[in-house]
């Protein structure tokens, strides 16, 4: 793991920090109180929602990949129930409200810089609403399995393969 050279002080009591080993990795830590930095990992939520053997998929708008499609998604809010946040984030994408019907997979690995270091993806199915792409998506769209359009992320194609 890198180096945090973006931490310089202390959140504690504002000291510089020094770069030590501590369990097993070099980490910020205060010399003067003690505070060792670590770092907490991102964690998104997904939806994958199938009706009549299609699944429903958003264009992404923003980088990275804007233009390639993926499943409906975001990053979980501090306290936030991961599966609260799957159906907030597919609500916000697609205008359509779900309900959450079980844990399908956990995938680890952080795919870009601004990414997740977790994705929980949950199978739902439709419960109300109107199709209408919003958010950080242009467009929303149900696809068949043989007719997919360009994809953007690894952890979206393992979970269609599946």
């Amino acid at each position: 793991m890198a180096r945090d050279t973006h931490i310089k002080y202390c959140p504690r009591c504002a000291a510089a920090v020094k770069h030590e080993e501590k369990y097993d990795l070099v980490r910020p830590v205060c010399p003067q109180c003690g505070w060792i930095y670590f770092v907490d990992p991102k964690v998104a939520a997904a939806v994958l929602v199938e009706e009549d053997g299609r699944v429903l998929l958003v264009r992404r708008a923003n980088e990275p990949f804007r233009g390639l499609w993926t499943l409906p998604a975001g990053f979980v809010n501090g306290g936030e129930d991961p599966a609260e946040a799957a159906a907030r984030e597919c609500f916000e994408e697609t205008g359509l409200v779900v309900r959450v019907k079980r844990v399908m997979d956990v995938i680890a690995g952080r795919e870009h810089e601004r990414g997740a270091d977790f994705i929980i993806v949950y199978e739902a199915e439709v419960a109300s609403g109107v199709l209408t792409p919003a958010d950080d998506a242009d467009a929303v769209e149900w696809f068949a399995y043989d007719a997919l359009p360009p994809l953007a992320f690894k952890a979206t194609h393992t979970v269609l393969r599946k």
